[in-house]
């Protein structure tokens, strides 16, 4: 509600005799002056600007007479002021103006400004006026005054010696003899009558006491601690006619303060706590409301040494309270107790060292205009050890300090409360939550086109503004949206009263003293009065609110004397020329707007209702009003005051009519009244007969009175309801919410039968249910289930100065305060409330409807957390525990497993068996997590598997997660479960490993060594003869820690438990000719691919299928099969004649990819951490030759012509580099560029033969890595497949020449003899594109075959088995022709592969271990 902001202002007084210090302040009823007393000084001060006027001392003579000054009261209308003084004696003041027009401060403009031209009313309202103070009476009470209070035209004065007297402002008793507090019977409540006891003893007297009018009567306080309620009987103000209540337990009371519009007694009490009474309306029995008291659990030091309640002062409007205690300190509350600001803890008790600072000692406060200001009387008192020398100190000087606030609109225009926004006004500026404006635009299809449009237009805000406002645009930052209020109307207009926002957050509306004024956010411009008579002749009495481009609002005509309704359109002027006036019968005091209804409260308590429509009358657009329906409320309402709030709505107690007739529930259902607290229904009477809508006019259809009121709530503060309809969320937009104070908030939720069913009579359609919240709530988002607030913030600033330093002690003494905004999620409240009510279906449809939401998962799991940590640490046995109900509730979701384990992450150890027992046996769990394939979550179980069961069952559960992470590809969850693995072999389980989140680093601790550590291809060189392979010379052993994490712990049983797990799934990838996957394998996990496949080069590693094989490549590396083409081999770019054609492709194509090949042929090829791995074996250029006839083809790129049938060249992306701009896109180019070119079909086939015979250049560079690998692990089968996919018989032909100089196994000779014959099979049938390479590299498969026959005995050969794998249909080429295959390179052209230098090898392993850990090897294929 109330929010401090910024620093405290010290005002200056004047330096003088400590007598001359002042202790006390207050206010004049128009909050104008402001009366401070000093011992034997009474000064006047003026609110704005904060300036002393004028001050009266008592000469020494008369003081010593009548003792020092004690209290003062303002006559009502600030004309005269009484002083109490400590011998007895009243002294009245009369306050005159001096010197006809002279004023004392008046402001100074510079020549030809705007304000020189002389507005009425100008000179009051900005000068301080000169006063003068003069002592016109006294009267002699004969006993010390306790307490003065002015009661309507009276002086109310209380002695120390029991007696009321009654005094007329005019300085005499009027014959009317004092009442003797002994004579006024006391009791219980009013029933009981004359029969109360009397106080009886001599000594009794009043020490506080406060008139409250709505109640009409005295809450008093007694000097014994006891309190009550002195009500008079009758009219005639005598002993005889008095009757007091009390409570009977309350015995140390201190002070008191009523709130006249809640009708409360708040009463300090000497334990430091206040306690609020009401009085009951059929007893007059004093009751109880609240409590407002710190709790150990927020201030643990100071919580009961506050010392007594020394104040309490309620705020202007009534809506906070202000509590400070004997020992210091200052906090406020709301009416019904929840706690806004308290100054004991946080940066007002401490600095920013840790040490203590003594609290601000306050010994007298009262409130400003409106209360954005508290004027505070301190008395910091001599604790300034630091300054004790500086005896002209200011800070030990009491002094007068000026708080500031911010408050909420709902405190002055509770209409606000149907609008999602947070509006919170300053004394000069306004804060919103809504946003940027622009960015409500771009979230909205709303336009601000209307503000430019003719005035005749249809405003396009008038339909959408029943649309809810966007998660993003009301959440947005934590930054509010600060809007200054114009100078130019703040000037004449302070304080301002009112304001109001449109439902889209567009536009503000300010109220002041006079007229108004608009904003808008769009534009950032305001809007004022043209005329400056018009503005200063109307007061808005009522409130204003927004009705789509609209300003409505309620004011009083000052010189017709005539109470008015005004609509005034925004886009045109700001005159009463374009304005829809009303008469108005009373004075209204609320409005409200609902849907096309406007709703008035008047001061002769009645309520009319108006409907109000646009119109466009020629040029101008108006809106019409007309009076719809009027209801007397003069039974129900004691005072027009007591009225909070009244509001239209939608809202029943009977869900049936919504079903039954849907045009109705758009209708205004009931009259929400908030009468002090009490929130009060009144629905539309439809017992009588019902008039069918089609038969009548709907402007003349009567509309239905209303049944008689009906009490929902007791100690509400505010009411949200929204007049938007959505199917889907019914529940979340039919409910009524409510807040109430310290008691949190209700809501008001409708139980829909389900699918439509008749409901059973014997439940209610409504519930009300209360729920606990952490922040004051300003607004409710309906569909996104939030709540919105805002909290003060501190900074404190102590560190900038120094302790010498006197004269910066505010900015020492107090932190900095800004408002912050706040949102709490409020859905798990309400789902456990209704679960707990055994309505379980109810909460799964209001659940599933807001499934959507971003934050549901949390709400779950808040709710579990909830429940599970209230039911585990209960000291005693629940009945009938909720968590079995709570967790059976959460399976309907499929959030359900990760809800459960992050709930038990987040709670101790100790609670999990309890939570175990509830939702299930976290083995069940896991196993779940696995079949739903949701391996982190299944993590997350093996922790708490760890945790509660021994280390056989979480390695058995780890071992089944490892292998399903393996097979999936999770590389990050498989290094975590390496570790955890061998943390549990290694005893180190008692430090569960972290649960890998989906957010980690791939190099995630304690795997960064698999990155930067040398190659290590060659690491188990010791099993393979030295002359077998020329290559292994060249390659190191391993280096860094993760030689040793191999070799090391290879004794350890743990490390060959996971080595045989990983060489397990090394096996079935070879098996499945899953290479690609491999590789990758390989390089995520460090696994130490060349040893592996030595060893297993005649078992797994050996190729059983070779057309298999091939096929398999061919999809895996998005390799295209060879096309051959159908015209004839001599291409048109043999002789360069159409060279341009493919310049011009290329430039169609906007990217050169081509070129940085030929760039960076000499640098080491780094900087490209995407490929997979650069190229071990040739040097780039050497690849770039390899890949293409040399540079002048490399100028265009195409996908080839593939044919309907052929599934495996879908992808047959060209050879693009990673700089190119398609590299991860389609593949597939886009057509538009063809038809820009004139290429007749044979040319076209030319340049996509060119390109189709290639993959992706990753893929090359991958394929040529994997050839490195088995070239050296002596796997010669696999590299003659590789050897053809790439279609390089320089590779072959290095292959027999490896045959020839080493001795090779005569097994895998034969093997390749027989796969090379079948792979010669197969493109004959199916495949001609091989046909023109396998014609060039028939000379090396001949010698082949010649060493084949000489190893092995014809006798000995064995018909190799077909592959194990099915084998897939081979796609047909139709259009294949016969010829040379442009992927073919001379022999000689690529050099030994084996001659890489040592540096290289390292860039390039390097770079293959972080195109492997970035995961990038995945192309999308369209």
């Amino acid at each position: 509600m109330y929010f401090l902001s910024g620093w405290p202002k010290r005002l200056l007084c004047p330096l003088g005799s400590p007598a001359e210090a002042p202790f006390h302040v207050q206010s004049d009823p128009q909050r104008t002056f402001f009366a401070v007393l000093a011992p034997v000084r009474l000064s006047i001060w003026y609110s704005r600007p904060s300036v002393l006027i004028v001050t009266y001392k008592e000469p020494e003579k008369s003081s010593s007479q009548f003792g020092s000054y004690k209290q003062a009261e303002w006559r009502p209308d600030s004309t005269m002021i009484a002083v109490s003084t400590a011998y007895g004696y009243i002294l009245f003041f009369h306050i005159t103006s001096t010197r006809g027009d002279k004023y004392l401060y008046e402001p100074v403009y510079p020549k030809g400004s705007p304000q020189m031209k002389g507005t009425p009313h100008f000179k009051e309202e900005q000068c301080a006026p000169a006063l003068n103070l003069e002592m016109r009476k006294l009267l002699d009470l004969q006993a010390p005054i306790m307490s003065l209070q002015s009661v309507l035209e009276d002086l109310l004065v209380a002695t120390s010696d029991g007696l009321l007297h009654l005094i007329h402002w005019e300085g005499m008793t009027n014959g009317r003899k004092a009442i003797n507090l002994c004579t006024v019977p006391f009791s219980v409540d009013l029933q009981s009558s004359r029969a109360g006891s009397f106080l009886g003893f001599t000594d009794v007297h009043i020490r506080d006491m406060e008139y409250c009018a709505t109640l009409d009567g005295f809450a008093v306080v007694f000097n014994d601690g006891k309190i009550g309620f002195i009500t008079p009987v009758s009219s005639r103000f005598t002993a005889e006619q008095l009757h007091g209540v009390w409570p009977q337990d309350v015995v140390d009371g201190t002070c008191v303060a009523v709130n006249n519009k809640y009708r409360l007694m708040a009463f300090g009490c000497a334990s430091g706590s206040v306690q609020v009474y009401t009085i009951d309306n059929t007893t007059g029995a004093m009751l109880l409301s609240h409590k407002l008291e710190l709790t150990a659990k927020q201030y643990p030091d100071i919580w009961n040494k506050t010392g007594a309640v020394k104040l309490v002062k309620w705020s202007p409007d009534n809506s906070v309270v202000i509590v400070t205690w004997e020992n210091g300190g200052l906090s406020l509350w709301s009416v019904f107790g929840a706690q806004l600001i308290c100054t004991l803890g946080g940066d007002f008790a401490y600095r920013s060292d840790g040490t203590k600072k003594d609290p601000l000692k306050i010994s007298s406060m009262s409130w400003g205009a409106e209360g954005y200001h508290l004027w505070v009387v301190s008395g910091f008192g001599a604790h300034n050890t630091g300054i004790e020398s500086d005896s002209k100190s200011i800070v030990k000087q009491p002094g007068i300090l000026l708080f500031q606030f911010i408050k909420s609109v709902l405190t002055v225009n509770p209409c606000m409360s149907n609008q999602e926004q947070v509006l919170l006004q300053g004394e000069d500026r306004l804060y919103l939550n809504c946003g940027e404006a622009s960015q409500i635009q771009s979230a909205r299809s709303s336009s601000a086109r209307s503000e430019h449009k003719a005035g005749g237009d249809k405003s396009p805000f008038a339909d959408s503004g029943l649309e809810s406002q966007g998660l993003s645009t009301l959440l947005g930052h934590r930054h509010w949206h600060v809007v200054q209020i114009s100078n130019t109307y703040l000037e004449s207009n302070w304080p301002i009263r009112f304001s109001a926002i449109d439902k889209l957050g567009q536009n503000i509306a300010v109220v002041g003293k006079f007229g108004f004024a608009h904003y808008s956010l769009l534009t950032k411009k305001w809007k004022l009065f043209g005329n400056i008579t018009q503005e200063q002749n109307m007061i808005v009495t009522g409130g204003l609110a927004w009705w789509n481009d609209f300003i409505v609002l309620a004011c009083y005509n000052i010189s017709d004397r005539q109470e008015e309704l005004r609509v005034y359109l925004r886009t045109s002027n700001l005159d009463n020329a374009f304005a829809h006036i009303t008469k108005a019968q009373a004075e209204t005091l609320l409005l409200s707007v609902f849907r096309d209804v406007v709703i008035v409260f008047r001061a002769d308590c009645s309520i009319c209702l108006y409907s109000i429509e646009r119109k466009s009358d020629g040029p101008n657009t108006t809106a019409g009003i007309q009076v719809l329906q009027e209801v007397s409320m003069s039974r129900y309402i004691p005072h027009p005051f007591l009225v909070v709030s009244v509001t239209l709505t939608s809202v029943s107690t009977e869900n049936g009519i919504t079903l039954k007739m849907p045009q109705q529930a758009r209708d205004a259902e009931s009259i929400m009244l908030n009468l002090a607290g009490q929130l009060i229904m009144m629905q539309r009477d439809r017992s009588g007969p019902q008039i069918r809508e089609k038969d009548s006019n709907p402007n003349q259809r009567k509309l239905l009175p209303f049944c008689p009121p009906v009490v929902l709530a007791q100690s509400v503060e505010n009411v949200w309801t929204t007049c938007r309809a959505n199917k889907q969320k019914r529940h979340l937009l039919e409910a009524l919410w409510l807040s109430c104070g310290g008691a949190g908030m209700k809501v008001w939720l409708p139980l829909f039968p389900r699918d439509h069913r008749k409901p059973h009579s014997f439940l209610s359609q409504r519930i009300m249910l209360p729920f606990h919240i952490n922040i004051y709530p300003l607004a409710v988002l309906f569909e996104d289930a939030l709540v919105l607030g805002a909290v003060n913030d501190t900074l404190l600033y102590d560190s900038l100065y120094t302790r010498s330093s006197a004269r910066e002690q505010l900015e020492v003494l107090f932190p900095y305060c800004v408002v912050e905004r706040t949102s709490q999620i409020y859905l798990h409240h309400i789902l456990r409330q209704l679960l707990v009510r055994n309505l379980g279906e109810q909460a799964l449809l209001l659940a599933q409807s807001c499934a959507a939401l971003p934050y549901f998962p949390h709400v779950l799991e808040l709710m579990l957390h909830e429940v599970l940590e209230e039911e585990a640490t209960s000291r005693e046995p629940i009945p009938d525990p909720l968590l079995p109900t709570v967790a059976k509730f959460i399976t309907e979701f499929p959030l359900f497993l990760q809800t459960v384990v992050h709930c038990a992450r987040k709670t101790e150890y100790a609670l999990w068996n309890y939570l175990f027992a509830a939702v299930g046996n976290p083995k069940d769990l896991f196993e779940e997590c696995l079949m739903a394939q949701d391996l982190d979550t299944a993590a997350s179980y093996l922790i708490i598997l760890q945790n509660m069961e021994v280390p056989a069952v979480s390695r058995q559960h780890a071992t089944l997660l490892f292998n399903t992470a393996l097979e999936q590809g999770k590389w990050d969850l498989c290094r975590h479960m390496i570790r955890f693995l061998k943390a549990i072999g290694s005893g180190e389980s008692e430090t569960p490993p972290s649960t890998p989140t989906a957010q980690e680093p791939s190099s995630s601790g304690g795997f960064e060594f698999f990155r930067n550590r040398s190659i290590s291809l060659s690491q188990s060189a010791e099993n393979v003869p030295a002359s077998k392979f020329s290559l292994q010379k060249t390659l190191s052993m391993p280096s860094g820690p993760s030689g040793k994490r191999w070799s090391k712990d290879s004794d350890c049983a743990e490390n060959m438990y996971i080595d045989m797990m990983l060489w397990r799934h090394a096996r079935r990838l070879l098996e499945e000719v899953r290479l690609k996957d491999l590789g990758c394998f390989a390089a995520q996990l460090g696994f130490e691919l060349i040893s592996w496949l030595c060893r297993e080069r005649t078992r797994a590693a050996r190729v059983d299928n070779f057309v298999l094989a091939l096929k398999r490549l061919h999809k895996d590396f998005l390799w295209p099969l060879p096309i051959i083409p159908a015209s004839s081999l001599s291409s048109p770019f043999r002789n360069g004649k159409y060279r341009t054609v493919g310049e011009q492709l290329l430039k169609s194509q906007s990217a050169d990819p081509f070129l940085n090949l030929e760039i960076d042929a000499g640098v080491p090829h780094v900087q490209r951490s995407q490929s997979w791995l650069g190229n071990i074996g040739p040097t780039h250029h050497e690849i770039d030759t390899a890949s293409s006839h040399g540079p002048q083809m490399q100028d265009a790129f195409l996908s080839p012509l593939s044919n309907k049938g052929d599934e495996c060249s879908i992808g047959s992306a060209t050879d693009l580099t990673e700089s190119s701009s398609v590299v991860d896109g389609d593949w597939t180019m886009v057509d538009e560029n063809f038809s820009t070119l004139s290429l007749t079909q044979s040319e076209l086939e030319h340049i996509s033969m060119e390109l189709a015979s290639k993959g992706p250049h990753k893929s090359q560079v991958q394929l040529r890595y994997l050839l490195h690998i088995f070239m050296e692990a002596g796997c010669l089968d696999w590299c003659i497949v590789i050897g053809l996919i790439l279609r390089e018989s320089s590779i072959i032909n290095q292959i027999v020449v490896l045959i020839q100089s080493s001795e090779v196994d005569g097994e895998m000779l034969q093997n390749i003899k027989t796969g090379l014959h079948a792979v010669d099979r197969w493109a004959s049938t199916d495949c001609p594109g091989y046909k023109p390479f396998l014609n060039i590299i028939k000379p090396q498969v001949q010698k082949l075959s010649e060493l084949t026959e000489e190893q092995v005995q014809p006798e000995a050969f064995q018909p190799v088995p077909v592959g194990k794998t099915p084998e897939h249909a081979g796609p047909r080429a139709e259009e294949s022709r016969g010829s040379l295959g442009h992927g073919s390179v001379p022999p000689g052209e690529v050099g030994g592969g084996s001659l890489v230098s040592r540096k290289e090898e390292d860039t390039t392993r390097a770079e293959e271990e972080d195109s492997f850990q970035d995961g990038t090897y995945d192309c999308s294929v369209s």
